[in-house]
């Protein structure tokens, strides 16, 4: 069964987790959230049997959350945590059947009773509408979680639950795994539902049984168990069948692992379905991969100084504006990258921030306006949900087409502005710097330097201001030799809660995160 434990407090969900035996009570899966919102994110997603939330939460309350889940997950156990103070909010929760509150400070053996009675009227409830199918697939769900991990840990739970679904596991029996990833991470339970039971359906046919779990959102695994080994035919005939059944999800990859002798060997061939995803990046959307699509020759890893080398001659044809030069590179970089099986997508979309990086820096050293360019930070985050190389790759090859048609068209800007920016460039570091020292600088009214500096750049002076001291952190972020406490001082912050946040607002990522993300 699954849990979701929902409670602002780190301490109190991680205490739970640590503190109880879940899989004795008949829990599988545990999930978290520290808010209300996050919850019902998690509970759309995930469609939990049993969710132990805090009443008392920010963005959403306990009691807000189970009434928007009430028409979604009608049958779901609700167990209440809840001080002495939040009586108004229990006679809330009793028109809600609730199952049960435990009262905080919380005890871990109270806790422990209450999900397990929690569970045993969670199976009463599953038997007593005649859903024997339903409590089939969680069984068999649980171990499609179980056939992800190796045999030898995990055997006697793998035994038993394979006892539970009557499998006849024979030394001949076979399994293979397929993998799905989606692009979205929408709640879809309604179409899986279907697609399920369609594949089951057409197994059938070949005396052949699926168990499916679902995992990190996006990822759809389907492990399939026949009595003989696959032929080449119903493996074919299974690939065709799963393309077309996830064409409405929109843009998809599938990767099929390599056939397996018996059960204890079935998370071998879910293994090489991981590794043959980790490619999945570099190839069209909607592909298939094997194992066989992945034996090339290994080539050598890339070092630093390759995608300097790499850097650089970009940076050389965006510096002479040489436009052909520029496209030539690119292609070439595209050839080389496309259907690799040697680097991993985050190796590459490394080179590739080097590159945006790049331009950004062309597009400063020529006085462009940044509007139209967009941030570094929309660029990593870009980069975080890109699903394919192509689109990466098309996206570099746009901004690269966007800069030189900008430095063929913009006019270089006035006296003013350039003033006002070398003052910036010379002043940002301090932390006072205001519009009236710019203003006073150009011998200008601050509304007027303020109003002047919009309609020509198309952005505010706070605006240029905070991004040319983000970008400033990116790059001393990048070397490792500075503390993150004294590039705030740097970059203008005294306070580095508040770089921080600001940093975190512009990129996407925390200054931690940013420096792990470019050194690790």
């Amino acid at each position: 069964m699954k849990l979701l434990i929902a409670d602002d407090e780190i301490l109190t969900r991680e205490g739970l987790i640590s503190s109880i035996d879940w899989e004795s009570l008949g829990i599988h899966q545990i999930f978290q959230a520290e808010d209300g919102i996050r919850a019902l994110h998690i509970a759309r997603l995930q469609e939990p049997d049993i969710i132990l939330s805090d009443i008392r939460m920010p963005r959403l309350s306990g009691i807000e959350l189970v009434e928007k889940l009430s028409s979604l997950l009608p049958d779901t156990g609700i167990i209440f945590m809840s001080g002495y103070s939040d009586k108004e909010y229990l006679k809330a929760a009793i028109r809600l059947n609730a199952i049960d509150y435990v009262e905080k400070p919380l005890d871990i053996e109270t806790v422990k009773a209450t999900v397990e009675e929690a569970v045993k009227r969670r199976r009463r409830f599953l038997y007593s509408r005649q859903n024997e199918d339903l409590l089939s697939m969680e069984t068999a769900s649980n171990l499609a979680l179980l056939l992800t991990k190796p045999y030898r840990d995990n055997s006697e739970k793998i035994d038993a639950l394979a006892g539970e679904l009557s499998l006849r596991l024979t030394p001949g029996c076979s399994f293979i795994s397929y993998i799905v990833k989606l692009k979205t991470d929408e709640p879809i339970s309604a179409m899986l539902k279907e697609l399920r039971e369609n594949l089951d359906d057409f197994l059938k046919k070949f005396h052949l049984r699926s168990f499916y779990i679902r995992m990190h959102a996006v990822y759809h695994v389907f492990h399939i168990m026949g009595n003989n080994a696959f032929s080449s035919t119903v493996l074919s005939s299974i690939d065709l069948f799963l393309k077309e059944q996830f064409q409405p999800f929109g843009p998809f990859f599938i990767s099929r692992g390599d056939a397996a002798a018996g059960i204890t060997r079935a998370h071998a061939s879910y293994m090489t379905a991981v590794v043959a995803m980790q490619s999945s990046f570099f190839f069209p959307s909607e592909t298939l991969l094997t194992s066989k699509d992945l034996n090339v020759a290994a080539a050598s890893p890339e070092t630093s100084s390759d995608i300097e080398a790499e850097t650089q001659l970009f940076a050389d044809a965006l510096a002479t504006k040489n436009y052909d030069k520029c496209i030539l590179f690119l292609d070439n970089l595209f050839q080389k990258y496309t259907k690799n099986c040697h680097l991993l997508p985050s190796q590459v979309k490394d080179t590739y921030y080097k590159l945006f990086q790049t331009i950004n820096d062309c597009r400063q050293r020529q006085k462009l306006p940044s509007k139209t360019q967009g941030s570094c930070g929309s660029i990593i985050e870009f980069m975080e949900n890109c699903f394919t190389y192509e689109e990466l790759h098309q996206t570099l090859k746009e901004r690269t087409a966007l800069l030189f048609a900008q430095m063929d068209s913009y006019i270089p800007e006035d006296n003013i502005i350039f003033m006002i920016k070398d003052y910036i460039a010379k002043h940002y570091a301090n932390d006072l710097l205001s519009i009236k020292d710019i203003s006073d600088h150009v011998h200008l009214s601050a509304s007027y330097v303020c109003t002047y500096f919009k309609t020509q750049t198309g952005q505010t002076l706070n605006q240029y201001l905070t991004e040319y001291r983000m970008e400033k952190a990116m790059r001393l972020l990048e070397d490792a030799r500075y503390q993150i406490a004294d590039i705030s001082y740097q970059v203008g912050y005294t306070n580095g809660n508040y770089f921080s946040k600001s940093f975190k607002k512009f990129t996407g990522l925390s200054p931690s995160k940013y420096r792990e993300k470019m050194l690790g």
